[in-house]
């Protein structure tokens, strides 16, 4: 296992999990008794999102949100509506600063979504469903698309405040 030591050369976990627990939790099943007659004809149709939030708490303390958001619909009607707001607090210890949000990001949610994967079959199950297993995610991926933009237009500013100082293009780019 991966340690990284402090100061004082005692050992420290990249990630120290203090605490978890399910932050917002809402299940409904709009069409219930009638939609699962539904199901035994028809296979439901079930876009999933999920987003990752980081908020900062206090000096190195951060409060990591994995949200799954699930709508299951036959036809037009929906049969189940599930979303899960499930969170962490980890301190991290010490890390390069261009490592934290990808380590927040990326390998705490990845640690995290067991927990989540469970809580939504159990739910489901326990809204009168089959359970749902959701499919394996990969982190790295969904960070990826959804700093994408933001990766770009960070390094569009910098090429034009560069082109401002230069008071031309940088490297022969027009921005």
């Amino acid at each position: 296992e991966m340690c990284i030591r402090d100061r004082d050369q005692q050992p420290v976990a990249p990630i120290q999990f203090i605490g978890q627990y399910i932050k917002d939790l809402s299940f409904e099943a709009p069409h219930a008794p009638e939609i699962f007659q539904d199901l035994r004809e028809t296979a439901p149709d079930i876009p999933i999102s999920i987003d990752c939030a980081v908020r900062d708490l206090k000096e190195n303390q951060h409060e990591v949100t994995l949200t799954v958001h699930l709508e299951a619909t036959v036809g037009d009607k929906p049969a189940f509506i599930l979303e899960v707001a499930y969170a962490c607090v980890v301190v991290l210890g010490v890390l390069p600063e261009e490592h934290i949000r990808p380590v927040l990001m990326i390998e705490v949610p990845r640690q995290m979504y067991p927990f989540v994967r469970q809580i939504v079959a159990d739910i489901t199950v326990q809204g009168g469903f089959p359970p749902l297993m959701l499919q394996l995610v990969d982190f790295t991926d969904l960070y990826r698309r959804k700093f994408a933009d933001s990766e770009e237009l960070q390094k569009e500013a910098q090429a034009k405040s560069m082109a401002a100082m230069t008071g031309g293009p940088v490297s022969g780019q027009n921005l």
